[in-house]
């Protein structure tokens, strides 16, 4: 027999408070897409090598699929669909689309939420300086140069604003 304690977790998700009882095991990105079906969040390797998971706590980058739902109560979470709308990309998400920086899409999400964070943290980096700080993500089809074009991009994009 199979014993699974529920909790009930309260979350900001894009905005909006949510509370939802829950089993203390399931996955930060279970919850995210079959509770709250923010099917952005992509479930690659489940063992936080491919980054297609990520998400922000609190404003932190963090790959969902190492983190139990649980240890996001009361914490503010984004993830890519909180990031522009329907009708307006955010500039990251525009310089992806410009410069070719995605191919099948499915590591897109990601890449968009830690390159929110990296030029948060530091808008003038080398191609190098990306490279190093992308390396927690795998892409299997654009080789990657023009996502560093991409992060490029959306730095000199956001730096005019």
């Amino acid at each position: 027999m199979e014993f699974k304690e529920m909790l009930t977790i309260n979350v900001e998700i894009n905005g909006d408070s949510v509370a939802d009882t829950i089993p203390s095991s399931m996955l930060l990105s279970t919850f995210l897409r079959e509770n709250q079906n923010l099917t952005g969040v992509h479930r690659g390797c489940e063992s936080v090598k491919c980054g297609a998971c990520t998400v922000e706590i609190d404003g932190v980058v963090v790959k969902s699929c190492n983190v139990l739902a649980v240890q996001a109560d009361n914490k503010a979470i984004t993830t890519i669909e909180g990031v522009g709308s329907r009708t307006e990309l955010h500039p990251i998400q525009e310089s992806f689309w410009k410069n070719n920086g995605m191919q099948c899409g499915f590591c897109t999400p990601g890449f968009v939420m830690t390159t929110r964070q990296l030029l948060n943290e530091n808008a003038d980096m080398t191609q190098e300086e990306i490279a190093k700080e992308i390396s927690g993500h795998i892409c299997r089809c654009t080789g990657y140069t023009k996502i560093i074009e991409s992060i490029e991009d959306a730095a000199a994009t956001m730096e005019d604003k």
